[in-house]
């Protein structure tokens, strides 16, 4: 079997990756385990500006329009919503985070981005004052891979199967098993750390926790923003999230971080004492040391690509690097130097 791209990873990096090159009439082949990723488990939060500073992305032009316009097309294509715009209620939680926010309330670049908060819903402690942050929203990301992964199925283009590296071979083009392919991108996630190829580039994993819970008659219809975060979704359901642990000893959800994510939900909306936990989950954010994805090239295979490092930020980001990386292997332009793994290796591209 003939194919244009074996990509190795079905989350949301991979997924779209595929979905993009399959419109342009590339053939792909993904390979993926089959198991529950951190794709599926994350919130899919799109909030453009973050931090105790509430910083815009220098880039955020570039990243919410492509976002925007990618997932809502994909709406139109199954006929469902991914994209669920609300918007977000920055609950300040010292004297400098409020300090930074009366700044950008003065500021032009931001002033589509963070309003005064006119309406603050009763329950919610803000002893350092509420912003109104807009343009903010959460993809359905489970329900969006679901989808995609079928849409693969139907068009042949993918297998459920554990990679095993020693299997693959370039010659220079790509061999695995019955499979030869022009071009091979990994999109493993933290798995990546183990990758023959690509493992030494500079990974910052970390462990998230996230609750999903239901509370009825509870009317709060924003995204709350704490340092942690609350996410109404529909049926009197809220996802709850999401902890950071730089060192774990295993996959499995943790009652300390279910304590901390509840007790810092109560400590600003103490309405939500009587949460029911209905799903606790854990994954791995695939985030890298300088905070800039891995897309670009092995430096001894041109042929064989990492897009992978999206972290916390992914559902926001991925959509643009998906265009970008495809335009980069199309004609030959070079990667923007703050994502390409240049910065790492010397290399560059060839479609």
């Amino acid at each position: 079997m003939q194919v244009d791209f074996l990509i190795v990873g079905q989350g949301l990096a991979g997924s779209l990756l595929a979905w993009e090159l399959m419109q342009r009439q590339y053939r792909v082949l993904i390979i993926d385990k089959g198991v529950e990723n951190s794709s599926q488990i994350a919130a899919g939060l799109i909030n453009p500006i973050t931090g105790q500073r509430l910083v815009k992305s220098h880039d955020m032009e570039l990243l919410l329009p492509e976002a925007n316009a990618f997932y809502k097309l994909l709406g139109k294509v199954f006929t469902d919503t991914f994209l669920i715009e609300k918007p977000m209620l920055r609950i300040l939680q010292t004297a400098t985070e409020a300090e930074y926010a009366r700044r950008r309330l003065t500021q032009i670049d931001y002033q589509s981005y963070i309003q005064p908060c006119l309406n603050v819903p009763a329950g919610i402690k803000n002893d350092f004052g509420i912003c109104l942050q807009t343009k903010t929203a959460y993809l359905r990301t489970r329900l969006l891979l679901s989808r995609l992964r079928d849409f693969f199925i139907a068009q042949d283009s993918y297998r459920q199967i554990s990679l095993d590296y020693s299997q693959l071979a370039f010659t220079p083009a790509i061999i695995w098993k019955n499979i030869r392919a022009r071009h091979l991108v990994f999109c493993e996630g933290y798995q990546a750390q183990a990758n023959p190829w690509f493992g030494e580039l500079p990974f910052q994993l970390a462990k998230g926790e996230i609750l999903t819970g239901s509370l009825s008659g509870q009317s709060l219809k924003s995204i709350l923003n704490y340092r942690h975060w609350l996410i109404p979704l529909p049926a009197d359901q809220f996802k709850i999230g999401a902890s950071f642990q730089p060192k774990w000893e295993n996959l499995l959800p943790t009652s300390h971080a279910k304590a901390e994510l509840l007790a810092s939900l109560n400590a600003v909306c103490p309405a939500f004492a009587g949460l029911q936990i209905d799903e606790h989950k854990a994954g791995i954010r695939p985030a890298t040391l300088d905070k800039q994805p891995f897309v670009g090239a092995h430096p001894q295979y041109a042929n064989v690509h990492i897009f992978n490092g999206f972290g916390a930020k992914g559902s926001l980001s991925i959509p643009w690097y998906v265009q970008h990386f495809i335009s980069a292997l199309q004609q030959g332009t070079p990667l923007a130097e703050h994502c390409d793994t240049g910065r790492y290796y010397a290399t560059h591209f060839t479609a």
